[in-house]
């Protein structure tokens, strides 16, 4: 049975505090937070750290709070906090069920959010999701913080914008106003998807007034397919026919890029989206409808 090297978990009591340890140990350090993926790796050796840097009982870090205009989610918030929040559900509904579908129990009770979009998995629910969501990340390091939009965050598989020395410490995800749902729909032959499509659209007066779909788990980054926008807007609800739906599969097929692996070939993924796109687009519409004051 593989088993884990040894090594030294730090606990920081502040953000600055377990940057500036990160910079302190250099590349023999990591940031452990619901170690889910990072323990894993490390105990199948595909990875090895002398120091971890538990960043859970950072406060900043779990905090969770539903402001009027964005819900601000500490990079250490787990899975299952966001899913069984009540506030969450009140005004984020969407965002709760798909939390729902993460992994498993297990995982899900000890692994957070902001780590899973660290990791960058390219396999992964709430990256696309949180895209279609329009949200972004905050990053910092020793006493400078920024702030990056998801789209801008994740740069390929396992790999992100964070520079040495970064943690990220929060994701701020918009309210989604009056009239406006999201839908998230997933393939999967296991806990990780092997097809991810989530849609974002906003209805007004019977027209669809802003709408954003995010293609994830088939390609090396999840993508905003921008044809959706371009479609969509200003379209009466009534008439999003078959040829409109076929359309935009098309569009989220080719945005996506699909590589071929174990869950299948590209062109079965890019079958998987073309489906996918066309259904979430749907539901997500039908919820906005019933959401319109």
């Amino acid at each position: 049975m593989p088993t884990l090297a040894p090594f030294e978990i730090h606990r920081p009591d502040s953000v600055v505090e377990a940057s500036s340890l990160l910079a302190e140990l250099g590349p023999g350090a990591v940031i452990y937070s619901g170690g889910t993926e990072l323990l894993l790796l490390m105990k199948l050796g595909f990875a090895s750290f002398e120091h971890l840097v538990d960043i859970k009982p950072i406060v900043e870090l779990g905090a969770l709070e539903a402001g009027q205009n964005s819900l601000h989610i500490g990079g250490a918030v787990t899975h299952r906090r966001l899913e069984r929040s009540p506030a969450v559900a009140e005004r984020w509904p969407d965002l709760v069920e798909m939390e729902r579908v993460v992994a498993n129990v297990r995982v899900r009770n000890v692994g957070a959010l902001g780590g899973n979009l660290a990791f960058a998995d390219p396999h992964s629910d709430p990256a696309t999701f949180l895209l279609a969501a329009g949200a972004s990340v905050s990053l910092q390091a020793d006493g400078s913080r920024r702030a990056l939009p998801l789209a801008e965050f994740v740069l390929g598989p396992y790999e992100t914008a964070l520079e040495p020395g970064e943690i990220l410490c929060a994701i701020d995800v918009p309210a989604p106003g009056p009239g406006a749902a999201m839908s998230h729909l997933r393939f999967a032959f296991h806990e990780r998807p092997a097809a991810t499509v989530s849609a974002m659209v906003r209805v007004a007066h019977g027209r669809i007034a802003d709408a954003r779909v995010a293609v994830g788990s088939v390609g090396a980054i999840p993508v905003v397919v921008d044809a959706a926008a371009e479609t969509l807007t200003g379209q009466l609800v009534g008439d999003i026919d078959r040829d409109v739906l076929a359309g935009l599969g098309e569009a989220g097929a080719v945005a996506s890029e699909p590589v071929s692996d174990a869950n299948g070939s590209d062109d079965y993924k890019g079958a998987l989206v073309r489906t996918l796109v066309g259904r979430a687009v749907m539901q997500a519409t039908e919820r906005a409808v019933q959401r319109t004051p």
